[in-house]
């Protein structure tokens, strides 16, 4: 049974209120907030069965809405980057947001995290739904999105749907940073496996210009490693540690085991099954500054998040797999964060 507590509100400095409700079953809680279907807290117990926060979040909307770093929120209408936020379909180019480095972040500047969504209960969960216009950090056509995020014993699911009514790239995540030590300690001691033979490589902006082998690799996470370890390995140095996607062979599109993040100091474990072909794993190497809860900061590698998607610039390089949702077609994302504790 999944409890609500609906909680004060907040104002939006845009206008308007930020609705905010606490689902809890006895084994997780979380709160989540109609800007940006952000989760702000997650609960989960440790190896002692206490429970603590273990995701980032923010003091305020405020606050929320001066950082970039996309704390808890869904990041879209595409997840990651497009190459100079540039597109081409049927003959029209299409020119987007440019964010990072000249290219298209999460979505541009107004992406999804910065929306006010509609908030609805379901019987385990909760249900967001948001409008996208044509047009909207220039993607092309009326976007309609679906988020559920519903509590099922040890599980998280979030499940999301999509439809446009022109063809346009979608592919949406959720951008929790994960410390399963519910402290401000940094990531260095949690263990990371990635379910993965194969990472993109990527040029000096982040974008996808081939795929390897992760064997003989500091890429090579299929058995668990500590993120202390590795962080400042001479491969990564590009990106300050681990920012790169995965590619996990799942063209089935099955809820497919993909990650498992766990930590020794307080016994945790988050597993990541998703029907996404690639996750990004980044370990808040430019987190520092990024304003978090009662006047503090946050600072690099206090967190790791993992981020179910499509491929990074896919919409441009058909190799990666789909990146276009075409009019009348269903975008489906669903993946499942089962927490639980070792020894």
């Amino acid at each position: 049974m999944v409890r609500f507590t609906v909680l004060d509100p907040w104002q939006d400095p845009r206008g308007g209120e930020i609705e905010r409700v606490r689902l809890d079953n006895g084994i997780l809680a979380l709160e989540v907030l109609s800007l940006g279907g952000i989760i702000r807290s997650l609960w989960a117990p440790d190896r002692h069965g206490e429970r603590a926060n273990i995701v980032l979040g923010a003091e305020d909307a405020a606050a929320y809405l001066e950082q970039q770093a996309h704390l808890g929120a869904i990041a879209g209408r595409y997840a990651n980057r497009i190459a100079g936020g540039k597109l081409s379909h049927q003959g029209k180019n299409i020119q987007l947001d440019t964010n990072l480095a000249g290219n298209c972040l999460h979505g541009g500047f107004e992406g999804f995290n910065r929306r006010r969504w509609q908030l609805g209960m379901l019987s385990d969960g909760v249900r967001l739904t948001l409008v996208s216009p044509n047009g909207d950090g220039g993607f092309p056509g009326e976007c309609r999105v679906q988020l559920d995020y519903r509590l099922a014993g040890h599980n998280l699911y979030v499940e999301m749907q999509a439809v446009t009514d022109s063809a346009c790239p979608v592919s949406l995540t959720q951008h929790s940073y994960f410390n399963l030590e519910g402290s401000k300690a940094t990531n260095a001691e949690h263990r990371i496996q990635i379910l993965a033979d194969k990472v993109l490589t990527l040029d000096e902006t982040g974008i996808p210009n081939g795929i390897r082998d992760v064997t003989e690799s500091v890429f090579d996470l299929r058995q668990p490693q500590r993120l202390g370890d590795h962080l400042s390995h001479e491969a990564l140095a590009a990106t300050k540690g681990y920012d790169h996607p995965f590619w996990l062979d799942n063209d089935a599109a099955d809820l497919k085991k993909c990650a498992v993040l766990s930590s020794p100091v307080s016994g945790r474990r988050m597993t990541l099954y998703s029907n996404q072909p690639t996750v990004q794993l980044y370990c808040a190497n430019f987190l520092g500054g990024t304003p978090g809860r009662a006047g503090q900061s946050y600072r690099d590698y206090q967190a790791v998040c993992l981020e179910p998607q499509l491929a990074p610039d896919a919409p441009n390089q058909p190799d990666l797999g789909r990146g276009w949702l075409q009019a009348g077609e269903v975008y489906h994302h669903i993946s499942r964060y089962r927490f639980d504790c070792t020894d």
